[in-house]
């Protein structure tokens, strides 16, 4: 019976090379045995997708069916899986991109030998690990900005061997057991057969080179923990749970593997007077009847200095002052937040009979 090898990759006979191998790639994902899906589907999918993914058999299958491999095509078996041997028999008929395969299953490639014989495939070197630390600031050293030393232990690049892993003067030759590949090739019987895989180098690890004696200070791994003093600009503006990243500050990486980072987690402690509303400030300011009646001229704290601020006849307690551009310089943008001051009247708790009589006078 003729297999419809258009319908097990969900396409029309009309579908251009690319639509079906976009379905044949989506439809693997889901049924790929080692994502937990169906491996017998997954074989009708390797032997639709090697039949209709080849020009030639393509235009043969439409011909003649799935009988055209037995027919036309002389008995060659291009049955995916299957074979009488187990194994990949199927891909040796051609029909499977390889590449593909390998970008699908990210390191499939490297699992089932795809990678090809002419790369390279020597372990990469880890890079290092990230790092974090929480900086404290004052309320002004946040406003204005300030530098900070900072001490901390942490991975750094070996300074005898310069990161190599060698002692300095030792020789370097490449290694024997995976001829400088860092990887050795193996087979591992799975429910598909005979698998052809690459595992670590054990003679080298993965560097693909072995050196007569290691670097006595770091015993080859090229890193040292050490303590570490680091100086840093603090910004002007910045607030609390705000970061700061300083980009290859964080853990060596192995074999001249690149750094990580160090990332700053900010925290601003609070102030007695001033209150942070993101780059504005906020005050507050108390003034007697007679101030807030008459009027007056009052000193008022800001972060830049004590100005002078105007208080209008008839000033109610609760009204909110602004004084322009004497917040917190902007970290991202230009310019300066603002300051508002909260005017409080305050009222005296006890008046002589001759005060009283006074605010009767003037109606109050």
């Amino acid at each position: 019976m003729s297999k419809d090898y258009y319908n097990t990759l969900g396409v029309s006979k009309s579908a251009t090379p690319e639509e079906i191998k976009t379905a044949f790639r989506k439809k693997a994902h889901e049924h790929h045995p080692d994502k937990g899906g169906d491996a017998e589907k997954f074989k009708e999918l390797n032997e639709a997708y090697q039949v209709l993914g080849d020009a030639k058999k393509r235009q043969q299958y439409d011909q003649y069916g799935s009988a055209f491999q037995n027919g036309q095509a002389g008995g060659a078996n291009y049955g995916g899986f299957g074979g009488q041997g187990g194994g990949f028999s199927g891909f040796n008929g051609g029909g499977v991109d390889f590449e593909d395969l390998s970008e699908m299953f990210g390191g499939f490639g490297d699992i089932f030998g795809f990678g090809g014989g002419s790369r390279q495939s020597q372990q990469r070197a880890q890079a290092g690990r990230d790092l974090e630390m929480a900086v404290n600031l004052d309320f002004l050293e946040a406003a204005f900005g300030t530098e900070k030393e900072l001490n901390f232990t942490k991975n750094v690049v070996c300074d005898r061997c310069k990161g190599k892993g060698s002692e300095p003067g030792a020789k370097i030759e490449t290694c024997a057991t995976c001829g400088g590949q860092g990887q050795v090739m193996g087979v591992q019987r799975t429910i598909l057969g005979n698998i052809q895989t690459r595992t670590t180098c054990p003679t080298c690890h993965g560097e693909g080179k072995i050196y007569s004696e290691k670097c006595t200070k770091c015993h080859g791994s090229g890193i040292n923990r050490e303590a570490t003093k680091l100086k840093v600009k603090i910004p002007a503006g910045i607030n609390s749970g705000e970061s700061i990243r300083l980009s290859g500050q964080g853990e060596a990486g192995e074999k001249g593997a690149p750094a990580g980072d160090l990332y700053l987690r900010v925290n601003v402690n609070t102030h007695k007077k001033f209150v942070r509303n993101n780059y504005d400030i906020k005050t507050s300011e108390t003034i007697s009847v007679k101030q807030a009646i008459l009027g007056d001229k009052i000193d008022v704290e800001t972060i830049h200095g004590t100005v002078k601020m105007k208080i209008p006849e008839g000033t109610q307690s609760g009204t909110v002052f602004k004084l322009k551009e004497k917040g917190i310089i902007k970290l991202h943008n230009h310019g300066v937040g603002d300051q508002y001051i909260t005017i409080k009247v305050l009222i005296p708790k006890s008046l002589t009979k001759k005060q009283k009589q006074l605010l009767d006078e003037i109606g109050i």
